[in-house]
C-alpha cells in the first residue's frame, strides 16, 4: 500500500507516455545535442566541473607517466609497471570525460597552459621511489574525495555525467588502494633513505 506522500511524488513526477509528446520535443533545439528541456542541471557549470576533472586526469597521466620512466631501483621494475598501468587508465578516464564536455555542448580544454591550476591534484616528481608512491597516493586520495562530493553534487540533476564520474571514482579507489599497497611492501625497505 503506497503512503500519501509518495503518491503526491509521484503525481508530481508523472511518467511521460505521450511518444507524439516526445518526438515533438525531440525536434525543438536540435542544436543543443543532447541537452533537452528535460535536463536539469546547470549545463555551464557542469562544463566548468568537468573541465577541472579533465585537467586532473591529464596531471594524473602526466604524473604516473613520469614515474613510469623515472623509478629506478632494484625493486622498480614491478612498480614502473603498475605506475604505466595508471597512466593508461588514468588517459582513459580523460577522453570519457573530454567526450562528456562535448556531448554538453563545450569544448574540452586539453591547453597545457594553466593546466595545474585547473587540477584538483598536483604534479610532483619525487627522486626516490617511495616518494614516487606517496605522491600517486596522495593525488588518488585527492580524486576520491573529490569525485565523491561531485557525485552528491550531480545526484539527480545529471545522470548520465553522475554515473560517469562513479565508474572513474571505482577505478580511483583502486589506484590508491595500490599506491597503499607499493608504499606498504616498499616503504618499509627504502622509507628510512626517503626522509
Amino acid at each position: 500500500m503506497e503512503n500519501a506522500a509518495a503518491a503526491q511524488t509521484r503525481a508530481a513526477k508523472p511518467f511521460l507516455s505521450d511518444i507524439k509528446t516526445l518526438r515533438e520535443r525531440a525536434r525543438q533545439h536540435i542544436e543543443q545535442g543532447a541537452v533537452t528541456d528535460t535536463y536539469v542541471g546547470d549545463v555551464g557549470k557542469t562544463i566548468e566541473i568537468l573541465q577541472s576533472v579533465l585537467a586532473t586526469e591529464l596531471v594524473c597521466v602526466l604524473r604516473y607517466t613520469q614515474h613510469a620512466v623515472a623509478a629506478a631501483g632494484i625493486a622498480s621494475e614491478s612498480v614502473k609497471s603498475e605506475f604505466a598501468q595508471h597512466a593508461k587508465e588514468e588517459q582513459e578516464h580523460a577522453m570519457m570525460v573530454a567526450e562528456r564536455i562535448n556531448q554538453l555542448g563545450g569544448s574540452p580544454n586539453f591547453n597545457p597552459d594553466g593546466l595545474s591550476t585547473r587540477s584538483a591534484s598536483q604534479y610532483s616528481t619525487p627522486e626516490d621511489l617511495v616518494g614516487m608512491i606517496r605522491e600517486n597516493l596522495i593525488a588518488e586520495r585527492i580524486a576520491v574525495d573529490h569525485y565523491r562530493e561531485l557525485i552528491r553534487y550531480f545526484g539527480e540533476n545529471d545522470p548520465t555525467t553522475r554515473v560517469m564520474i562513479e565508474t572513474i571514482l571505482e577505478v580511483e579507489e583502486e589506484h590508491a588502494s595500490d599506491m597503499q599497497d607499493l608504499l606498504a611492501a616498499h616503504g618499509r625497505d627504502e622509507g628510512a633513505d626517503a626522509h
